[in-house]
């Protein structure tokens, strides 16, 4: 099983940003696609981003243009940059790796311990 690290969560004020971590303990994302995901308290785990092998991205559009989604050049770790944060990003971030089949991103691992992300004045 592939471990992930979810770091970089916190509280932030409306409009402030946040760049989360998922660290690999290998070179898994030159691999295998990642992908971001939260669940808000009392919601369904919802796909926020993901990014394949080979830099492609792809968005929710609650979060375009606020959120980038990128790896680092060792591509061990996924990061979330988050910008113009609001109070409805509010919830758990979990990342894991995945693939797309057809229009479906479908995830391959165990989920992770997750960061929390507050937005809150």
């Amino acid at each position: 099983q592939v471990q992930l690290v979810e770091s970089g969560g916190g509280l932030v004020q409306p409009g402030g940003s946040l760049r989360l971590s998922c660290a690999a303990s290998g070179s898994i994302f030159s691999i295998y696609a990642a992908g971001w995901y939260r669940q808000a308290p009392g919601k369904q785990r919802e796909l926020v981003a993901t990014i394949t092998s080979d830099g492609s991205t792809n968005y929710v559009h609650s979060v375009k243009g606020r959120f980038t989604i990128f790896s680092d050049s060792a591509k061990m770790t996924v990061f979330l940059q988050m910008n113009n944060l609001k109070p409805e990003d509010t919830a758990d971030y979990y990342c894991n790796i995945g693939a797309w089949f057809g229009g479906d991103f479908r995830r391959i691992s165990n989920w992770g311990q997750g960061t929390q992300v507050t937005v809150s004045a």
